[in-house]
C-alpha cells in the first residue's frame, strides 16, 4: 500500500453512471422474487405480470336499491297506463350489490315505484340489463391487473385483491450494508472524548435506502485499520446485494477503501467531477456493487443521491423520474470551479411575484445546511458560478405550497429568529419563517433588490450614536421602510468559564497570548467591533484571529467553547446557551426591517402578534441578555 493514494479519474458524473450501470449489467439480470401477501404489497415492484384469478363482480349485481325483475314485464308502462306487478309472482327486493337471479335481467330503482297493497306500481318501462353490474364489468378473469416491473399503489392492492390476487411475487429489495470507518467514530449516545465523533451518517443513509425501496444493514463502525476493513467488507459482500464503506475514499494515510476494492474486486472509477462528493469510489466484489462515500455528511448525501438511488432504481427496474425544478432569482453571487459540476444548497421564498434562491453554507461538512435547504442549486461543470440577480433552476425537496407560505428573512443572526421561527409555525403549521445569516449590510442589500420580506439588523451609527434608522435613510432611500422594534439585547465578550485569560476590555484583544473569533464583514457585530477598535486606535492587524469569520453569534459560541479560541463578540443568549463566562461591553438594539407594503401581508400581520404575544416574550426573557420595552412597536421611517 502507498503512504498517499491518488485519485484514479475525475469522470463526469453522467459518464461515470452510465459506465458503472453498464460495467454491473450481469448484477442487474440476476433479480430475485418474493412472494407475499397482497394486502402488505405496498410500495414493492412486481416481479411478473399480475392477472385476475376471478372476474369483480363475478356474478351479476344490482348496482340500486329497489326490485329485480324480467324487463318484458314492463313494456308498455307510462305515466297514463301503469303496470301492477306482485311481489311473489313478477320480482324481488333487492339491495345495492345484491346477486340478480338468472331469470331477471333488470332493476327498476325504490325512487321510481309506488307501493300497493299487493306489490307495486310502474309507470316507466325498464331496458334489458339496466341498473346491472355484469359479471366482469370491473375486472374480467385472466385480465392483465398490473405489469410487471410496476411500483404498487393503495388502488392496485385494492384492484388485485378484488381479481382474487391474495398474493403477489415482488423483486426482493436490494439489502444494502453500510460500514463506518474510522477510529474516532463513538455510536450515538456513548460518551465523547476529544476528537472523537457521533457517527450518524448511516442513520442517514438507511433512511434514505428505505425510502428509494431497499432494506439496510447497519453494521458497527470499524476502526482505521487495513485488515479490519477488508474483513468487515468481505462478510457484507456475501451477505449484501450492495455495500456502502463510509469514509476513507479520499487520498489520505488511512483512506483505505480504494486498495481494499481492488484486492477484493474492481475499481471502476475514483474520484467523480462534482462538488462535494469527489472522492466517490465505483467499484465492485463479486459482481456486486461496492461503493466508497466520502464522510462529510454533505459530501454523502450528494453521492448517495447521485450514486446510491440510481442502483436502486435499476435494480427494481423504475424508471428515473425528472426533478421537479422551479426558477427562482439568486441573491447573491456564487463563484465556482469551472472543474466540478457543484451542488448548492439554496433557501427558497416568494417575495411578491419571485421566488428567491439565497444560498446556504457550502462546507462538505455541514448537516445543517440539508436540514434548512428547500432545495438543490446545480451549477454545471464548465461553469463559473451564477451572478446576483440571475435566474437559476433549483431542484426541489421541499413541497412548493411549503416555499410559497415562507417569511423570507435575510441580514442579521440572533437565536431569538428560532424562537420566533418556532412561534410562527405553532400558530399557524402552514407557515414558516426562513432565516440566511449574512449580516445587516447584507439584509440592507436583501432589502433594495427586493428579496426578502424582512431583514434583521443592528447598525450603529458612528457619529450619532443611533441604531439602524440612518442606515436605512442612506442606503433605502427610495423605498418605505418601516422597523418592527424585536429586543434590546446585550452584546459582549464570549470567553472561557472563569475567563482564564482575563478578557475585559477590546484592548485586551490585542495581547500577546489572546485568540479572537470574528464575525462577517458586513455584520453589525463587526461593524460595532471595527467602530470600537478604531475609537481606542487599535489596529486589527495585532488581534489574533481577527480574519477568522463566523456567520451566527452560536458559531462564534462554539469555536470559543470548543475549541483554543479565547474570545469572541456575541450576544449574552449565545453565551448563555454554551456556558461561556459574558462581559457586557454594550446594549443595542436589534430590529427587523420591512417595506411598508408587506406590513398588510397576512403572514407579517401573524408574525407581529406573535411578537407582541405574551409567550413568545416570555421565551425571549428566559433566555437572558435582551429587554422589551418597545418589542413590537412600528416605527416608519420618513
Amino acid at each position: 500500500m502507498n503512504a498517499k493514494n491518488i485519485y484514479l479519474s475525475s469522470k463526469e458524473l453522467e459518464e461515470a453512471i452510465v459506465e458503472y450501470l453498464a460495467r454491473l449489467k450481469g448484477f442487474f439480470e440476476n433479480y430475485q422474487t418474493r412472494e407475499i401477501s397482497t394486502a402488505l404489497s405496498l410500495g414493492r415492484v412486481t416481479g411478473q405480470p399480475v392477472y385476475a384469478n376471478v372476474s369483480s363482480p363475478h356474478f351479476n349485481a344490482s348496482a340500486m336499491d329497489g326490485i329485480a325483475l324480467d324487463a318484458s314485464v314492463t313494456f308498455g308502462a307510462s305515466q297514463r297506463s301503469r303496470i301492477r306487478l306482485s311481489g311473489d309472482e313478477d320480482y324481488i327486493v333487492v339491495d345495492t350489490g345484491d346477486p340478480i337471479p338468472p331469470k331477471y335481467n333488470a332493476v327498476v330503482m325504490s325512487e321510481n315505484l309506488v307501493e300497493t297493497d299487493h306489490g307495486v306500481e310502474i309507470s316507466e318501462a325498464a331496458t334489458p340489463w339496466q341498473n346491472i353490474r355484469p359479471i366482469g364489468e370491473d375486472i374480467v378473469q385472466g385480465e392483465l391487473i398490473v405489469p410487471v416491473f410496476h411500483r404498487i399503489r393503495p388502488i392496485d392492492i385494492g384492484a388485485m385483491l378484488a381479481g382474487g390476487v391474495n398474493t403477489v411475487k415482488v423483486l426482493r429489495k436490494p439489502h444494502i450494508t453500510i460500514i463506518p470507518t474510522g477510529t474516532e467514530l463513538v455510536l450515538p449516545g456513548q460518551p465523547l472524548g476529544e476528537g472523537s465523533l457521533i457517527e450518524y451518517n448511516s442513520h442517514i443513509f438507511a433512511g434514505m435506502i428505505e425510502e428509494w425501496g431497499g432494506t439496510a444493514d447497519r453494521h458497527k463502525p470499524v476502526d482505521d485499520v487495513y485488515e479490519d476493513i477488508k474483513a468487515a467488507l468481505q462478510q457484507a459482500v456475501e451477505n449484501s446485494d450492495m455495500v456502502i464503506i463510509n469514509a476513507g475514499s479520499s487520498a489520505g494515510r488511512e483512506d483505505f477503501t480504494k486498495d481494499i476494492i481492488r484486492e477484493l474486486g474492481e475499481v471502476i472509477t475514483h474520484g467523480i467531477a462534482i462538488k462535494p462528493g469527489k472522492p466517490a469510489i465505483l467499484g465492485k466484489v463479486m459482481g456486486k456493487p461496492v461503493v466508497g462515500i466520502p464522510g462529510y455528511p454533505v459530501s454523502a448525501y450528494i453521492v448517495m443521491e447521485n450514486v446510491i438511488k440510481p442502483l436502486i432504481q435499476n435494480y427494481l427496474r423504475l424508471p428515473e423520474k425528472p426533478h421537479r425544478e422551479v426558477e427562482a432569482v439568486c441573491s447573491r453571487r456564487i463563484v465556482s470551479s469551472l472543474k466540478n459540476k457543484e451542488f448548492v444548497r439554496v433557501k427558497l421564498g416568494k417575495v411578491g411575484d419571485r421566488l428567491i434562491a439565497a444560498p446556504l453554507s457550502r462546507g462538505a461538512g455541514v448537516v445543517m445546511s440539508l436540514v434548512r435547504a428547500d432545495g438543490m442549486l446545480v451549477i454545471p461543470q464548465n461553469s463559473e458560478g451564477v451572478d446576483a440577480g440571475e435566474r437559476v433552476k433549483v431542484r426541489l425537496h421541499k413541497d412548493l405550497d411549503d416555499i410559497e407560505n415562507t417569511i423570507v428573512c435575510i441580514g442579521s443572526h440572533d437565536p431569538i429568529l428560532d424562537l420566533l421561527a418556532n412561534e410562527i409555525h405553532c400558530h399557524d403549521p402552514a407557515l414558516h419563517l426562513a432565516s440566511a445569516h449574512v449580516g445587516s449590510m447584507g439584509g440592507i442589500t436583501a432589502l433594495s433588490k427586493g428579496e426578502t420580506h424582512i431583514a434583521g439588523i443592528h447598525l450603529l451609527d458612528e457619529t450619532s450614536g443611533e441604531y439602524n434608522i440612518s442606515y436605512i435613510r442612506k442606503y433605502l432611500s427610495n423605498k418605505n421602510i418601516a422597523l418592527i422594534k424585536l429586543v434590546n439585547r446585550i452584546q459582549g465578550f464570549m470567553v472561557k468559564k472563569g475567563n482564564p485569560k482575563n478578557i475585559n476590555t477590546f484592548s485586551d484583544l490585542a495581547r500577546n497570548g489572546v485568540s479572537f473569533v470574528n464575525r462577517q464583514k458586513g455584520s453589525g457585530t463587526r461593524l460595532l467591533l471595527d467602530y470600537k477598535l478604531k475609537e481606542q486606535s487599535i489596529d486589527p492587524a495585532v488581534i489574533s484571529g481577527y480574519g477568522r469569520e463566523e456567520f451566527t453569534h452560536m458559531a462564534v459560541a462554539a469555536a470559543v467553547a470548543f475549541s483554543d479560541i479565547d474570545a469572541g463578540l456575541g450576544v449574552y443568549s449565545a453565551a448563555g446557551a454554551l456556558g461561556l463566562d459574558f462581559i457586557p461591553v454594550c446594549n443595542e438594539e436589534y430590529d427587523l426591517a420591512v417595506p411598508v407594503e408587506f406590513l398588510e401581508n397576512p403572514s407579517i400581520k401573524l408574525m407581529l402578534e406573535v411578537i407582541g404575544g405574551h409567550v413568545f416574550n416570555e421565551k425571549v426573557r428566559a433566555l437572558g441578555g435582551y429587554s422589551l420595552e418597545r418589542t413590537g412597536e412600528i416605527v416608519l421611517i420618513d
